[in-house]
């Protein structure tokens, strides 16, 4: 029987040791790099010097080590680390896509996202199909001579619906198309390639630093891809380039030791709240409960032992009700009246006027996103009981319940 792929473990085995035996890794704090003879330098420049750094838009040893550690983490040969998760998937689509081509997208998805798809894209005469990710039969409609991508979140943002990724594998599978999946609501809880997605991004803004103190994104991928995208003659990272600092590389590096810990406790006050929202009557959507639709969907794709999540999404109905209960919230103490997601506070916005503000509103409709749903992020709070009787005092104060 196979050992079932483990990414906390993968990430553990990820053995990096400092310049003088440090058990952190080395700070490579230089924009280029010195060479002893001028055939490696030519060498290096047509990507024929083996281990060699030239310069540090393309390469550096700290961003090297995390990358590195990121590709285990996903179980893909390669990655490639970014400023920020916008830079890992207009990369990613730049490089995928030229002049012509096409692009099938799930319609629920970040607001930044679907910008770049919707609006930006057509700069260079890319066209996009957004469907109902849910919708198989829509997607396999979708599909033309000329897509070259299928692009989908594991989890969607805000709506928390779940991606059938290993369908939509099948679906793109033998056709010419790439399955790229944007896992930056689920790391370690769904491993997008090893159920069949050819690329992963993320931004590691989130959970994955966990911090919010930096942005930053990863292009977790083959070989080749992430040669292709680092070529200093064709690569869209290196002509582009959206370059991490290394002294961020570091600090990430530093914080994906935790994430599995982190992960279980996201998910484990996630569900605490979700069930009491449940008790009380309040609308609300998260995946780890029987009655969302994707539940079943999700325990068949998920890495069981990190659980559903950090993410719920409450919806009060209208705009005019989710204001004045987020600022009480927050001056509760529940947590901060803030975008962004995966700290150690939890953090909640109303997605329509802020996260998904880039997305029409007659679209906002037609997706489900209701004018008063409130992204929220649970935090890492040791008392969840407490954090639940003051989101409850909140709901009594602004008669919500």
């Amino acid at each position: 029987m196979t050992k079932k792929f483990d990414p906390a473990t993968a990430i553990q085995d990820v053995h990096l040791f400092g310049e003088f035996g440090g058990v952190n890794p080395s700070i490579t704090d230089s924009a280029t790099y010195t060479f002893l003879d001028e055939k490696t330098m030519i060498d290096a420049f047509q990507g024929e010097a083996e281990g060699c750094f030239l310069y540090s838009r393309h390469w550096n040893p700290s961003n090297k080590y995390l990358s590195d550690s990121l590709a285990a983490m996903e179980g893909t040969e390669s990655a490639w680390v970014t400023a920020s998760g916008m830079a890992a998937i207009t990369t990613t689509i730049l490089q995928l896509c030229n002049t012509g081509d096409h692009v099938v997208t799930s319609v629920t998805t970040y607001g930044g996202t679907f910008a770049f798809l919707k609006n930006y894209l057509t700069k260079f005469n890319i066209d996009v199909t957004f469907v109902n990710i849910a919708d198989l039969e829509s997607v396999k409609k979708a599909i033309r001579p000329n897509t070259k991508v299928l692009y989908t979140e594991s989890m969607t943002n805000p709506m928390l619906q779940i991606s059938n990724i290993p369908e939509l594998s099948r679906i793109t599978k033998g056709q010419g198309i790439q399955l790229v999946v944007d896992n930056t609501f689920t790391p370690l809880i769904i491993s997008p390639f090893q159920l069949g997605a050819d690329i992963v991004v993320y931004s590691m803004t989130k959970f994955i630093n966990g911090k919010n103190d930096c942005v930053a994104g990863v292009i977790c991928a083959s070989t080749a891809f992430i040669e292709a995208i680092s070529d200093v003659n064709t690569g869209t990272a290196m002509l582009l380039g959206p370059v991490l600092d290394p002294l961020r590389s570091s600090s990430i590096l530093k914080n994906l030791g935790t994430l599995h810990i982190r992960m279980k406790q996201h998910s484990s006050n996630a569900l605490y709240l979700a069930k009491k929202f449940k008790e009380i009557g309040l609308k609300f959507n998260y995946p780890g409960l029987p009655d969302h639709p994707d539940y079943k969907l999700m325990r068949e794709i998920m890495n069981e032992q990190f659980g559903f999540g950090g993410m719920i999404a409450i919806d009060v109905e209208t705009a005019e009700l989710a204001a004045p209960f987020m600022e009480k919230m927050q001056e509760a103490g529940v947590g901060y009246h803030a975008v962004s997601l995966g700290y150690f506070k939890t953090l909640f916005s109303n997605s329509g006027k802020s996260t998904s503000s880039e997305v029409p509103p007659e679209i906002q409709k037609e997706m489900g996103l209701s004018p008063g749903l409130i992204r929220f992020s649970v935090g890492l709070d040791n008392d969840i009981e407490r954090t639940f009787e003051l989101i409850k005092s909140v709901l009594v104060e602004t008669g919500l319940i």
